[in-house]
């Protein structure tokens, strides 16, 4: 993945260099005509000159579109602020297969630093966020599905309260009879 990674960065400097390099060489035929008959300026001809600022140019025209368009154009930016907000899931709630990954962490934390009061109040703060989520309805469906689709039904897990689990049970029953 690394290499993939550094492939990638590379490939926008190389990108860069093309870009300027044929844009060069593509606007050259029509501008060579004023540094031609060995002119010379600091002992370098102006040939070479010519090309340094047209590829200069072209680099930060480039660069210059690319700032445009991030700057200005970018207009689905505000639209997928908009989206995150609007989804709970990019906001406050958690899906269930992160309640799960959450609730181990959150133990696994508690135990690591049984002596540190702030990580002890931590952890029962995601506690509490964690039986909020599994109070929600999102968390009754999907333990449903996993009480009727896997070998056994979902254990009383020990980052829920005692009783949750049960409860979700009891819910997703009412929410079969109520046909939503």
């Amino acid at each position: 993945m690394r290499q993939y990674w550094r492939l990638q960065q590379s490939q926008t400097l190389i990108s860069m260099a093309f870009w300027v390099t044929t844009l060069t060489l593509l606007i050259w035929p029509y501008v060579s005509w004023r540094f031609t008959g060995g002119n010379t300026f600091l002992g370098i001809s102006t040939t070479y000159y010519g090309l340094a600022s047209i590829g200069a140019l072209v680099g930060f025209f480039v660069l210059f579109i690319g700032f445009v368009y991030d700057r200005f154009l970018g207009l689905w930016k505000e639209q997928r602020t908009v989206d995150t907000e609007r989804n709970p899931f990019g906001t406050y709630a958690l899906i269930p297969a992160n309640v799960f990954v959450i609730g181990h962490l959150n133990e696994i934390l508690r135990r690591q630093a049984a002596d540190d009061v702030r990580i002890q109040d931590t952890c029962a703060w995601v506690d509490s966020w964690l039986q909020w989520c599994g109070e929600q309805e999102i968390w009754v469906r999907s333990q449903k599905f996993w009480d009727e689709n896997l070998p056994s039904p979902v254990p009383d897990l020990h980052f829920f309260p005692s009783g949750l689990v049960d409860a979700s049970r009891d819910r997703a029953d009412s929410i079969a009879e109520d046909g939503s």
